[in-house]
C-alpha cells in the first residue's frame, strides 16, 4: 500500500492511497475460499467446487465487498500511522479501480486539535453565596401557607375583588362561533391568579352572586393554540358563587395539614429547600465564571466541521424562537449577516470548550456510571405520568438519545473536577445579586456534544408523542 500526504493545512489532511492489484486480488482469492466451504453446485460434492468455477460464478458480485474491506483497512491504517484523530467520518472518493487493477482512492479528514488543558491550580474563582434570613424566610412560609389557603361563601351581595375565588359557568366564542375548550360550568377562578386569558380576570372584579355578564378579551399572539392567537374572543359568563379566602394562620396546625411535626419542622423545611435552590444557582454562577476563564485561556484551533454543525443548531434554534414569537430574521435587531457571525463565534467558544472538558474527562478517566443515567432518566420519565416505563424503553432502545443524557453529567463532573483544583474564594452576596444575571443571555454557556434542556424535554416527548400513536 501507498500513501502520500496531499494536503496538510490546519486541521484539514487529504491522502492519496493506492492498494496494489495484487492485494485485492489476494482479498478476493480469500473470499472466494470462504465461500467455496460451503458452496453448492450441481456436480460438485460440497465444498469442492475448483477455485476456477468459484471465480467465475462469484468473482465480479465480490468487488464490491472487497472494495468496501480494502478501503476501511486502509483507511484505518493510515490514520493509525499518522496518529490522526477524526473529527468528523473521513471523506472518501474512489478514484480508479477494477478487477486486475490497483484501488486508487483519496481520503479528505478533518482531525482533532493537539493541545495541552492550562494549569488548573492558577485558576482564581469567586463563589458567590447567598444565605436564606429570617425575613425571606417568613415570606416564603407565609406564601407556601397562602397555597393551602381556605375559602367561604361571601355575604349576600358583597362583590368579589382580587384574591376572592369566583365559582363560574362560561361559554366562548369567535366572531360569533363557540370554540372547543371555550366552555365549562362550576368552574372555579381565583381572581388575581392570572391563570386564565389575559384580562380575563381584571374584567370579573365586582361581579356578584347571580349576575350574568360578557367579558370580551383578545387571545395572546403566543397562544398555543394557532387558531385562537391574536382573536378577540367574547365569553358570556355566569357567576354561580363568591367566595372569600379566610385567613391564614401559620402555625403548628398549618405545619401539620403538610405532614410536618411542627411550625419549627416547616421552617427547617423551606429553609433546607431554599438553601438547596440558592446553592444550586451559586454552583451555576461558579460554572459560567469557570467556563469564561477557561475559554480566555484556552485558543486552539477546532474542526470547521464540528463548528458549522453546532451553528446550525443554534441558528435552527433562533428561527424557531422567532417563529414562535410571529417573527422572522429580518425582524432582529441587527442584520442578519451580523447576527450569524455573532452566534458563529458562539458555536466557536461551544466546540472549543467542548472538545477541552472532553481532553480533561478523558485523561483524568471521568465516567459516567448506570445509575446517573438511570436518575436522568427517571427525570425525564416523571413528566409524562403514566407512560413512565416508555420512556425508559424509548431511552434505553435509542443510544444517540442516551448519550445526549449522559453528555451534560460528564460536562458536571469535569467541571467540578477543575474546580477542586483551582482557588476559589466565596463572597457572600444578596439574594437579589445571586439571581441577577449579568448579560441576560445564556446563550453561549453551553457545550457542543452537551445537550440542554429543551433538547432532553424534546426527546422525552417525542418518546411520549410515539407512545400515545401506539
Amino acid at each position: 500500500m501507498q500513501v502520500s500526504e496531499t494536503l496538510s493545512e490546519g486541521l484539514k489532511r487529504e491522502y492519496k492511497v493506492v492498494v496494489p492489484s495484487a492485494d485485492m486480488e489476494a482479498k478476493v482469492t480469500d473470499r472466494l475460499t470462504e465461500i467455496g466451504k460451503e458452496a453448492q453446485m450441481p456436480g460438485f460434492r460440497p465444498g469442492k467446487v475448483p477455485m476456477k468455477i468459484l471465480r467465475r460464478t462469484y468473482g465480479r458480485q465480490l468487488l464490491g465487498e472487497v472494495l468496501e474491506q480494502a478501503v476501511n483497512e486502509a483507511t484505518t491504517e493510515t490514520l493509525e500511522k499518522n496518529e490522526l484523530k477524526p473529527a468528523m467520518q473521513p471523506k472518501i472518493e474512489v478514484v480508479s479501480f477494477d478487477e486486475g487493477k490497483d484501488l486508487e482512492y483519496t481520503i479528505e479528514v478533518e482531525v482533532m486539535p493537539k493541545f495541552e488543558p492550562m494549569d488548573f491550580s492558577t485558576l482564581t474563582l469567586e463563589r458567590k453565596v447567598a444565605e436564606i434570613g429570617d425575613e425571606e424566610l417568613d415570606e416564603r412560609v407565609n406564601s407556601l401557607a397562602q397555597q393551602f389557603k381556605e375559602f367561604t361563601e361571601a355575604d349576600e351581595g358583597q362583590a368579589a375583588n382580587d384574591g376572592d375565588t369566583v365559582m363560574i359557568d362560561f361559554e366562548g366564542s369567535v366572531d360569533g362561533e363557540l370554540f372547543e375548550g371555550g366552555a365549562a360550568e362550576g368552574h372555579s377562578l381565583e381572581l388575581g391568579s392570572n391563570s386564565f386569558i389575559p384580562g380575563f380576570e381584571e374584567k370579573l372584579v365586582g361581579v356578584k352572586k347571580g349576575d350574568e355578564t360578557v367579558v370580551k378579551v383578545t387571545f395572546p399572539e403566543e397562544y398555543q393554540a394557532e387558531h385562537l392567537a391574536g382573536k378577540e374572543a367574547e365569553f358570556k359568563v355566569n357567576v354561580q358563587e363568591v367566595k372569600v379566602p379566610l385567613p391564614v394562620t401559620v402555625d403548628d396546625a398549618l405545619a401539620e395539614k403538610l405532614g410536618l411535626e411542627n411550625l419549627a419542622a416547616l421552617k427547617d423545611a423551606v429553609r433546607e429547600q431554599s438553601e438547596k435552590e440558592y446553592a444550586d444557582l451559586s454552583r451555576a454562577k461558579l460554572k459560567r465564571v469557570l467556563l469564561d476563564a477557561l475559554a480566555e485561556n484556552h485558543d486552539f484551533e477546532v474542526p470547521p466541521s464540528l463548528v458549522e454543525g453546532e451553528f446550525e443548531q443554534i441558528w435552527n434554534q433562533v428561527v424557531e424562537d422567532l417563529k414562535r414569537q410571529d417573527k422572522t430574521v429580518e425582524d432582529m435587531d441587527k442584520p442578519e449577516e451580523e447576527s450569524r457571525a455573532e452566534f458563529r463565534e458562539i458555536a466557536v467558544r461551544r466546540v472549543r470548550l467542548g472538545l477541552l472538558l472532553s481532553e480533561v474527562g478523558q485523561r483524568n478517566n471521568l465516567t459516567v456510571n448506570q445509575d446517573e443515567v438511570n436518575r436522568a432518566m427517571a427525570e425525564q420519565a416523571q413528566r409524562f405520568a403514566g407512560q413512565e416505563q416508555q420512556i425508559f424503553e424509548f431511552y434505553q432502545s435509542n443510544p444517540e438519545m442516551r448519550a445526549q443524557l449522559e453528555a451534560p453529567i460528564m460536562e458536571d463532573k469535569v467541571v467540578d473536577f477543575i474546580v477542586e483544583m483551582a482557588q476559589v474564594s466565596e463572597s457572600k452576596v444578596s439574594i437579589e445579586e445571586l439571581l441577577a444575571d449579568p448579560d441576560g443571555d445564556e446563550a453561549d454557556g453551553g457545550l457542543s456534544g452537551g445537550i440542554g434542556e429543551a433538547e432532553a424535554d424534546g426527546a422525552a416527548e417525542d418518546a411520549a408523542a410515539d407512545t400515545e400513536k401506539n
